[in-house]
């Protein structure tokens, strides 16, 4: 079945207007038509059922019938990417929304090769991932913030899985024997500078691990460190 996510809030009976793409891709993509069935989620009240009632010009609307699913908390799970170029960074987007973060929180470190992310276009695309994966929420993803700064307010109940290429222990599943609210760090592909590592390693919430013993491009550690993530303390338990 079609997914899409709405902002609406969403109840039996209620009337929704898909956005002006959404409806496109409805009508014009899917061919669907009236009395046609999608399911809609919002990341508050579940997944529902809704039929398309009304086709027009400019759009089309939809009548929600029935809860299909109620609403469920993913995994507190957050991920903490330092700016890549803008291939790669999307492909993290996409990859942390498939595999269940909460929350994307972008970082500039002092040898990051971007400066600036398109917000409104890596939203939809972890909007679009979760369409796909049938989650019921969409991450967020935050506007990036410099590492020092985010460091500065970090909660120190959420434990900082850091992907250590400098001689980090072995990535051990040992590492990851607590539950509670976690996040992962990746660096730029230069890797942290020195006074970044040093602050980071003397931190009492960070836990460094190893990702093995290649270089890994930072779309594919971020994917990685997810999926040990995953395997360990997430949901695929």
């Amino acid at each position: 079945m079609i997914r899409l996510f709405v902002p609406d809030d969403l109840r039996a009976g209620a009337g929704l207007a898909p956005a002006p793409d959404q409806a496109r891709y409805l009508i014009q993509v899917m061919r669907l038509g009236i009395g046609d069935a999608i399911a809609v989620f919002n990341g508050r009240d579940g997944e529902w059922r809704a039929v398309l009632t009304e086709v027009a010009r400019r759009g089309c609307r939809l009548t929600l019938e029935s809860q299909l699913r109620t609403q469920a908390a993913g995994p507190d799970l957050e991920l903490v990417m330092a700016l890549v170029k803008r291939g790669p960074l999307e492909t993290v987007i996409e990859k942390a929304a498939e595999l269940g973060a909460g929350r994307v929180r972008l970082v500039a470190t002092r040898r990051t090769n971007a400066d600036k992310a398109n917000l409104p276009r890596l939203t939809a695309i972890a909007i679009e991932a979760a369409e796909q994966t049938g989650r019921l929420d969409v991450p967020e993803i935050a506007a990036p913030e410099k590492l020092d700064r985010l460091l500065d307010g970090w909660d120190p109940a959420r434990r900082l899985l850091w992907c250590d290429e400098s001689g980090a222990a072995p990535a051990a599943l040992g590492a990851l024997a607590d539950g509670g609210p976690w996040a992962i760090l990746i660096g730029p592909e230069g890797g942290f500078a020195p006074e970044e590592a040093q602050r980071l390693r003397a931190l009492p919430f960070v836990v460094p691990v190893s990702l093995g013993p290649r270089i890994l491009r930072a779309d594919t550690a971020a994917i990685a460190a997810m999926t040990l993530w995953q395997a360990k303390l997430g949901d695929w338990r």
